[in-house]
């Protein structure tokens, strides 16, 4: 993930390029919207941009898939195929990472959704975004897990299989390879 928080000209027009392509190749994801609002949108907020790419370098195809009427911002969820590569092989958050005393995984999917500026799915999200396609079908996604599970140690994740969405547990210290996060940006 890159450092600086500021893009320059060009990396914006190569984002914004690949946005629109994905945008008009997965019309489903967003009916009735027009690119020109979600690009508008889009550069009046290069904090947004910042994150989006960080989305994009770590694998995870990011797309609009809602717009909030209410609040008039754009959701974007990582609609990659498989959790992204980039952001697989963590534990659940920093306490899970800190309670381990060998085999320490190199990052978290909290801190690291946080650092990219960006939301995880919970878990209505995740189905939510399960109905514009299938996803997760070799690999496996930690949502938000909600605290009275996380206070007795375990997180949550998803995945599907069987043309059906799966809710499962771990422990929040466990990590796979073939396990990461998927986020969400509002715009």
């Amino acid at each position: 993930m890159s450092k600086s928080k500021n893009l320059s000209a060009s990396q914006i027009q190569e984002l914004l390029n690949i946005l629109k392509t994905r945008f008009e190749k997965n019309t489903n994801r967003h009916q009735g919207m027009e690119w020109q609002n979600v690009a508008t949108k889009l550069t009046a907020n290069p904090e947004k941009l910042w994150s989006l790419n960080e989305m994009e370098i770590s694998g995870g195809e990011p797309d609009v898939v809602e717009y909030d009427a209410k609040t008039k911002e754009f959701v974007f969820y990582d609609c990659v195929a498989e959790s992204p590569k980039g952001r697989r092989s963590c534990c659940y958050d920093r306490e899970s990472l800190e309670s381990r005393k060998e085999n320490k995984p190199a990052h978290n999917a909290m801190d690291l959704a946080t650092n990219m500026g960006i939301e995880m799915l919970n878990e209505e999200q995740y189905r939510a975004l399960q109905q514009l396609g299938e996803f997760d079908l070799k690999t496996s996604s930690w949502i938000k897990t909600p605290a009275e599970i996380r206070k007795l140690g375990g997180a949550i994740f998803c995945d599907r299989r069987y043309n059906t969405v799966f809710l499962y547990h771990n422990g929040a210290e466990s990590y796979y390879a073939a396990r990461g996060f998927r986020g969400l940006l509002r715009v």
